[in-house]
């Protein structure tokens, strides 16, 4: 499979299963309604761990662009290859969106909520503070990928499987062992039961982008504003929080 079709299906099921989550707990009549958080969490978490189980060995299964440049920023991914990763994962990010739309089709009508509505595609902070909340991205962001760039460091050793030249050696390790997906979700739940009540731990700049798209274009049913005015702020916060968690990462494991 060519590595950008893997990205782009790789985010799409990322999403499906994340936002998914959102509105099992949020929309109105859903069996999963008023879950809690912990429930939203452990669906994101397990949400990645499949998404990189799924096209891991194919493209990496970066799945979000602040991980795509972050390694690059370390050497660890071509820059060549950058510009068609991050436009697939937004691409899968908006179609994974679209699925939840359609799944849940019969709920929009029945919530009220605009601002619940608009959780089911992208992030809003928890308190309107700009600088609060790229604040929280940044840190968030920089876990993430330090973490993963960490767990891939463990599994350092092992034999490359991969067909894919492109994916880094740092990856390779991830994906090569059936256990290290898992840990990447456990730590994306980690980071929501942490750090994620601020602002909803976008963490990803597809993840939000790609929804909000969708939310804006989608005949969503009493669906309000898509919220434009705050939509840089989880763009730009992981991208440079990945940055830094890769270049803090490479610091200590040169």
């Amino acid at each position: 499979m060519n590595p950008y079709l893997a990205e782009f299906i790789g985010t799409a099921i990322l999403i499906l299963l994340g936002n998914g989550v959102v509105a099992n707990v949020v929309l109105n009549r859903s069996k999963g309604q008023n879950g809690g958080w912990m429930v939203i969490t452990a669906g994101w978490g397990l949400g990645v761990a499949f998404a990189v189980y799924s096209v891991g060995r194919i493209s990496g299964a970066h799945i979000n662009p602040a991980v795509t440049l972050g390694l690059a920023s370390i050497g660890d991914f071509g820059w060549d290859l950058v510009p068609g990763y991050i436009a697939a994962q937004v691409a899968g990010a908006a179609a994974g969106a679209t699925l939840v739309w359609l799944t849940y089709l019969a709920h929009w009508a029945e919530t009220p909520d605009e601002g619940g509505k608009l959780a089911c595609f992208s992030t809003s902070p928890a308190i309107p503070n700009n600088t609060a909340a790229f604040i929280t991205e940044f840190i968030g962001t920089a876990m993430l990928v330090f973490g993963v760039l960490a767990i891939g460091s463990i599994a350092k050793g092992i034999p490359d499987t991969t067909t894919a030249e492109a994916i880094p050696a740092s990856l390779v390790g991830i994906v090569a062992n059936w256990w290290s997906p898992l840990l990447v979700g456990l730590l994306v739940v980690s980071l929501g039961l942490s750090l994620g009540g601020p602002t909803g731990y976008a963490i990803n700049p597809a993840r939000d982008l790609g929804p909000r798209i969708a939310h804006q274009l989608l005949p969503i049913a009493g669906k309000g504003s898509s919220n434009w005015s705050y939509a840089w702020i989880p763009i730009i916060a992981p991208i440079v929080g990945g940055i830094a968690g890769a270049q803090l990462h490479r610091l200590l494991i040169p």
